[in-house]
C-alpha cells in the first residue's frame, strides 16, 4: 500500500438525465455560472441552492469564518449530480485531550455532501434538487434538504426546507411529522465507529424555511447575495457562536478562474471565501507535435523490397509514437508490430501508423493489420481497409467515418505465428521523482514526503522478466510523527495499520522485487505468475487469470495469492503473519453509460475477512477519471474499528495534460478518509486488467 494523496472526490451510479434544448434556451448561461457557499457546494452563503453547474467542473475553496476554517473540493459529476468533500477546521477545539498523541493541533473534521437534481429548470417550473449534507462521517454538520431555484432576469430566487443542521431553528413544523411521529423527533450521535451512512436520522427533527436572491450585477465580475437561513447555531460544534441575525449577505467578485468573496453573517461576523474553478472535461494542452500526415490518392507501383525499412521505422516512430518490434508480408497484407508510446487515443494512434505506412508502402498492398504489444507480447490487432481508407482520409465521400475503414479483433493465430522480433530480451531502468502528502492527520494536518524511485529490471523474453523498485527518501517531515502504531485493540491482523512504521524508518528501503510471466493462453485468455517482494508490506507468490474479449462491455478473471508480511526495518526480512488472499474479479462498462466503468472484486482480503470490493469510476473528455470504492465485509463495524468500513476516492490525470509532445501514462492519486485493516486487499505488481485494457472500450 503505497502512501495516499488525500483528494476530495466521490462518485455514486444512476441513470443518466439528458439536459433538454429548451432548458438550455431559457437558462443561458445561468446555469454554468454557479458560485460556491462557504462550507463547499454550489450555493448562496450558509445555504445550498438547488442549482447545478456544468458536467465537470470542479471547485477547490477555501473559507475563514472566524471559528471555523474550511478547506473543500466541489465536483460536478454528472449534469444531475453535485459532490462535496470537505476538511472543517474547529478552532475552539482540540484534536484530542491526550496532548502526547495529537498535541495542539485543533480538531478537523472530515464531511461529504452529495446533491440530485428531481426537476430541471424550464420557462414554469424551477429548477428542484434534494441534497445531503455531511452524511458519512461523525455528523457534525449532518442535513437534509429539498430545494427549489427559479430565475428572473438577473435574479435567482431559492427557497428550500432543511432538516438537521440546516434546520435546528424549527421555524416551520416538520410536514413529514405529521405523517408519521418517527419523523418528529432526530436521533443523536451515529452508529458504529463513524463513517457509515446514517439513514434513520434523514428527515427527523426540526425542520425549517431557507433561501435568499443572487443578484448579477450589470459588471459581470461582481454578483451579491442575501439569504435567510434555517440553522441557529443552538448545535454547533463551537457552543460561544452567537446569532443575532438569521440574514446574512456577501459580495463576490469573479477575475478569470477565481472567486473571492466577503461574508457578514449572523449578524457579527465577517467571512472572507477563495475559489478557483476549472472542468475536467475541457482541460486540454497544446501539442508541438506534427499534422498526420496526408494519405496520396495515387499510390506508387514498386516492389515491398524498395522500402527503406530504418526509414519506415523512424518516421513511425516521430510521427505516430509507433515503437516497431517486427513486421510480416503475406499476399496483399502487411502486419506490423510494435508498442504505442505517445498517443493514449486508439482511434488517432491507428490513423497515423496508417497514414504512414499507406504513404510508404505500395499499391498492391490493400490490408494492414497493425498488432500492438504490451510488454512485448501481441496483444490486440487492428485490420484495416487500405482503399477504404483512403476515400475516408481523403474525404471522397459525402458522410465519412474513418473509423469504418478498419477492424479491432483478437490476435490471431497466424498473427502470432508470424511474430518473429529480432530481440525481446534485454536490461532497462527508469528514474523518477514521487511527492507524496496526507491531510488529517492527529499530530498535524499535512504531512509530505518527496524523494526518488529507481526502476530497474531484466527481460529475457516477451514472457518472462524481473523487476526491482528502490525508494529513496530526500525531504519529509515524518520527525512529527507522535506514534508509530495506534493504540486501539485491534481485532484483525494489522495488515495495513502499521503504514507509518514502513514509511519512517528506512531513507532508502526496496519497495518490491519481483519476478514475473505473463502469456496468453487461449483467445482472449490472458494468465500470469508472479513472486517475490510484491509490495511495500508483503512479500510471496500469485497467479492471475483474465477473459477480456475485444471490444466487449465486460470481462472477468480471478487472483489467487499466498503472502507473508514483510519487516519494517530490514526489508528483506519478514514477519510471522502469513494469509491467502485472492479475488473473483469482473470488470463492466455499463452500455447506457459510456463513461462509467464499475469492477466487483469478490473473495478473500489481507486480513482474512471475506467480502466483495465495489470500484466506480467515471471518464471526462480530457482522459481525467475520477472513482469510489468501498469494500463490504463480514467483519462489523466495531471489529473494523474507526470509520466502520474501508472506503475512499481517487483521481487518475493523463501525463500529456502537462506536456507539450504526445505521451501516453499517467497519475494516480488516491484520498482514503481512514485506512483500516478490513477489507484491504494486496497491491499485486501487475494487473492483467491493466495490462490488456487496450482491449476493452473504456480506455480506448
Amino acid at each position: 500500500m503505497k502512501r495516499s494523496i488525500y483528494f476530495s472526490l466521490s462518485l455514486i451510479l444512476s441513470v443518466a438525465q439528458v439536459k433538454s434544448i429548451a432548458a438550455q434556451e431559457f437558462l443561458g448561461v445561468f446555469g454554468h455560472h454557479t458560485s460556491q457557499m462557504t462550507s463547499g457546494g454550489i450555493g448562496l452563503i450558509q445555504t445550498p441552492t438547488a442549482r447545478m453547474g456544468r458536467e465537470g467542473d470542479m471547485f477547490f475553496n477555501y473559507s475563514d469564518i472566524e471559528q471555523y476554517r474550511f478547506w473543500s473540493v466541489n465536483l460536478q459529476l454528472f449534469p444531475w449530480m453535485e459532490s462535496t468533500i470537505r476538511y472543517t477546521d474547529v478552532r475552539s477545539r482540540l484534536f484530542s485531550n491526550e496532548f502526547e498523541f495529537s498535541g495542539d493541533q485543533t480538531l478537523k473534521d472530515k464531511g461529504i455532501d452529495v446533491k440530485f437534481r428531481l426537476f430541471e429548470e424550464t420557462r414554469y417550473i424551477p429548477e428542484t434538487a434534494i441534497g445531503f449534507r455531511d452524511f458519512g462521517g461523525t455528523g457534525f454538520f449532518e442535513s437534509e434538504f429539498v430545494g427549489v431555484s427559479k430565475k428572473f432576469g438577473d435574479f435567482d430566487i431559492n427557497l428550500g426546507i432543511g432538516w438537521g443542521y440546516l434546520g435546528t431553528s424549527g421555524n416551520v413544523t416538520n410536514p413529514i411529522c405529521r405523517l408519521s411521529s418517527e419523523f418528529c423527533n432526530r436521533p443523536e450521535g451515529f452508529s458504529g465507529r463513524g463513517g457509515s451512512i446514517e439513514f434513520g436520522h434523514f428527515f427527523k427533527g426540526p425542520a425549517a424555511f431557507f433561501g435568499g436572491i443572487e443578484y448579477q450585477t450589470p459588471w459581470d465580475f461582481l454578483r451579491l447575495k442575501l439569504e435567510y437561513e434555517g440553522n441557529d447555531y443552538s448545535n454547533d460544534q463551537d457552543q460561544s457562536i452567537v446569532q443575532e441575525s438569521a440574514w446574512n449577505l456577501a459580495a463576490t467578485y469573479s477575475y478569470n478562474d477565481f472567486d473571492f468573496s466577503l461574508s457578514y453573517i449572523r449578524g457579527n461576523t465577517f467571512g472572507l471565501s477563495m475559489n478557483y474553478k476549472f472542468n475536467l472535461h475541457d482541460l486540454r494542452q497544446k501539442k508541438l507535435s506534427s499534422p498526420p500526415r496526408e494519405v496520396n490518392q495515387d499510390r506508387r507501383n514498386f516492389p515491398v523490397s524498395n522500402i527503406d525499412g530504418p526509414e519506415l521505422v523512424k518516421n513511425l516512430y516521430n510521427e505516430a509514437g509507433f515503437v516497431t518490434k517486427s513486421s510480416a508480408l503475406n499476399d496483399e497484407q502487411f502486419t506490423i508490430y510494435g508498442t504505442q508510446v505517445a498517443y493514449r487515443d486508439h482511434d488517432e494512434s491507428i490513423q497515423r501508423v496508417a497514414r504512414v505506412l499507406i504513404d510508404t508502402l505500395p499499391n498492391d498492398i490493400d490490408r494492414i493489420k497493425i498488432v500492438e504489444n504490451v510488454n512485448d507480447l501481441p496483444m490486440l490487432e487492428t485490420q484495416i481497409d487500405v482503399p477504404l481508407f483512403i476515400q475516408a482520409a481523403n474525404y471522397e465521400r459525402l458522410e465519412t467515418d474513418i473509423r469504418e475503414s478498419y477492424v479491432r479483433s483478437d490476435t490471431s493465430e497466424d498473427t502470432l505465428n508470424e511474430y518473429k522480433p529480432v530481440s525481446t530480451s534485454g536490461f532497462y531502468s527508469n528514474l523518477e521523482s514521487y511527492w507524496a502528502q496526507t491531510f488529517g492527520s492527529p499530530e498535524k494536518f499535512y504531512f509530505y514526503q518527496g524523494g526518488l524511485i529507481y526502476s530497474t529490471g531484466y527481460v529475457f523474453n516477451e514472457h518472462f522478466s524481473i523487476e526491482a523498485n528502490l525508494e529513496a527518501t530526500l525531504i519529509d517531515n515524518y520527525e512529527d510523527f507522535n506514534f508509530t502504531q495506534d493504540n486501539e485493540v485491534a481485532s484483525l491482523p494489522r495488515v495495513r495499520t502499521q503504514i507509518r512504521e514502513y514509511v519512517s524508518q528506512n531513507s532508502v528501503s526496496l519497495d518490491s522485487l519481483f519476478a514475473h510471466w505473463q502469456n496468453r493462453i487461449a483467445p482472449n485468455w490472458y494468465a500470469q505468475v508472479y513472486a517475490g517482494y510484491l509490495e511495500t508490506m508483503f512479500g510471496g507468490f500469485g497467479a492471475e487469470f483474465l477473459y477480456q474479449p475485444v471490444n466487449s462491455n465486460f470481462s472477468y478473471g480471478f487472483d489467487i495469492n499466498y503472502v507473508q508480511q514483510r519487516d519494517f526495518v530490514n526489508f528483506l526480512d519478514f514477519l510471522d503473519y502469513e494469509a491467502l488472499t485472492g479475488h473473483v474479479n469482473m470488470y463492466w462498462q455499463p452500455e447506457f453509460l459510456n463513461d462509467i466503468h464499475v469492477t466487483f472484486n469478490i473473495g478473500q482480503f489481507l486480513a482474512k475477512d471475506r467480502g466483495i470490493n465495489i470500484d466506480l469510476e467515471k471518464r471526462f473528455d480530457s482522459g481525467i477519471t475520477v472513482g469510489v470504492y468501498a469494500a463490504i465485509t463480514n467483519v462489523s463495524a466495531e471489529e473494523y474499528g474507526e470509520g466502520s468500513f474501508t472506503k475512499g476516492f481517487y483521481i487518475t490525470i493523463p501525463f500529456d495534460l502537462f506536456t507539450t509532445r504526445p505521451s501516453k501514462g499517467g497519475g494516480y492519486i488516491p484520498w482514503a478518509p481512514i485506512a483500516r485493516d478490513g477489507g484491504q486487499m494486496l497491491n499485486r505488481p501487475s494487473q492483467l486488467h491493466t495490462q490488456t485494457n487496450m482491449r476493452g472500450t473504456f480506455y480506448r
